[in-house]
């Protein structure tokens, strides 16, 4: 997709070049995180759903997680070739399509009453949303060069906390005041509600979001030859473009398992969260909702702080394993305290607020490897392995809680997993993650 201009770069004061990145990033990341959060809030606002809707539809844990996890079966079938779609024709119309199609279909849950239902609109939804994230990181590579895509992506991703700060709130509060609304049960309004703005954005996005470098009316030629010359300063490490490139590179699948661990832990945060918090004692969907609110507000500081630090000391290895140690050493730990609110509740903020920041950490790397073709496939393999991971966490934790009767075996296999993690990064060279 890009191609250099004719005209040589021009220099320009490190002091200017700041100010022009500053307004690269007020342009376009605000609107895109905007985007992840409509995104991300359609497919975990089934978390706090769940605890109407499993009683009124009389769903087992079982089938909840199965139909969670289909999600992830859609999404990972469409998930490259929608990537390579985006390439061929560009972010602005592509991620359009993507969010009025999920904006559409998450609108649908609220008429599922059978399992069969749930599980064929919870496919669809992820067939729907597939190469969104992907999409959007292959589409900052072209904005930012390596050492400010950490800053980049954190900020994009902030999306993803903000979803369970405003949603989960919000949800709760949708869920306890239209109950009964129209013949309507609260978890059918939440559908219908919080999928309308996925829509709107997604024709905003249309108008809102240039297709690339060369289009963005608010550049001058001058900026533009800039911005083409500090992305050429440090090209990918493969050079060649070709699809079964980026497939067949072992580091971009050591990439893929790295990023299912995170994943994995994400996932089983934001979908059991809710229902960790009620069986410690909170009653009432509302309360519910705002306590599951306060493990993002640390997520978006230590995001920030860590994606930022990560960019400045140009180290991605240890800004990744860190926050992923305490994430899973948090998430071991709780399974002692259950049945306390207030501790549980602490250290699964500490494990949410590790797992996010190390999140934008990782996806700064992917972006230092590849280049064209190859990373829109790349990157959308490594995102696609994550969420088939994502299919086996919420159905194995559901199917785990009901044998058991307890989170607690789900969430120490879970804790393991970033131990494995951890030793994953180990495996990647200094040359990639420290770009």
């Amino acid at each position: 997709m890009y191609q250099p201009l004719k005209q040589p770069a021009i220099a320009m004061p490190d002091l200017t070049k700041s100010a022009l990145y500053k307004r690269i990033t007020w342009r376009l990341v605000p609107f895109l995180c905007l985007c992840y959060l409509a995104a991300y809030l359609d497919r975990i606002n089934i978390g706090l759903a769940k605890l109407q809707m499993s009683i009124d539809l009389q769903f087992s844990d079982t089938v909840y997680g199965l139909g969670a996890g289909l999600f992830f079966i859609g999404y990972v079938a469409l998930e490259i070739p929608s990537n390579l779609l985006l390439h061929k024709f560009g972010a602005r119309l592509w991620i359009s399509r993507i969010m009025i199609t999920w904006g559409a279909l998450s609108m649908c849950t609220l008429f599922v009453s059978t399992p069969t239902q749930f599980y064929v609109v919870r496919f669809l939804l992820g067939a729907a949303e597939a190469g969104f994230l992907p999409g959007v990181l292959l589409y900052l590579t072209q904005w930012y060069p390596p050492e400010l895509r950490g800053k980049a992506v954190g900020l994009f991703l902030m999306g993803l906390p903000l979803a369970s700060l405003i949603g989960n709130p919000l949800s709760g509060w949708i869920m306890t005041r239209f109950v009964g609304v129209n013949g309507w049960t609260g978890w059918q309004w939440l559908f219908l509600l919080e999928s309308i703005p996925s829509v709107i954005l997604g024709v905003l996005v249309l108008f809102l979001l240039p297709r690339n470098v060369h289009s963005a009316k608010w550049l001058s030629a001058d900026e533009k030859s800039v911005l083409v010359s500090e992305l050429s300063r440090d090209p990918p490490m493969l050079q060649h473009e070709g699809v079964m490139t980026a497939l067949a590179n072992r580091h971009v699948w050591i990439l893929s398992f790295i990023n299912m661990t995170l994943a994995l832990i994400i996932y089983v945060i934001g979908f059991w969260l809710p229902t960790i918090i009620r069986d410690s004692g909170v009653h009432g969907t509302l309360n519910i909702g705002f306590l599951t609110a306060i493990p993002s507000v640390a997520a978006i500081l230590l995001m920030l702080f860590l994606a930022s630090h990560s960019d400045k000391h140009r180290e991605r290895r240890w800004h990744l394993i860190v926050p992923l140690l305490a994430a899973g050493l948090s998430i071991a730990l709780v399974t002692r305290f259950l049945d306390n609110t207030v501790v549980a509740l602490a250290l699964l903020t500490i494990a949410n607020a590790g797992i996010f920041a190390a999140f934008p950490v990782f996806w700064a790397i992917p972006g230092s490897l590849l280049k064209g073709r190859a990373a829109a496939a790349g990157i959308a393999l490594i995102n696609s392995v994550a969420n088939l991971g994502g299919f086996f966490a919420t159905f194995i934790f559901g199917w785990i809680k009901d044998v058991t009767h307890s989170v607690s075996v789900g969430l120490l296999v879970f804790a393991g997993l970033a131990a494995v993690g951890c030793a994953l990064t180990f495996m990647l060279p200094t040359k990639i993650t420290n770009r």
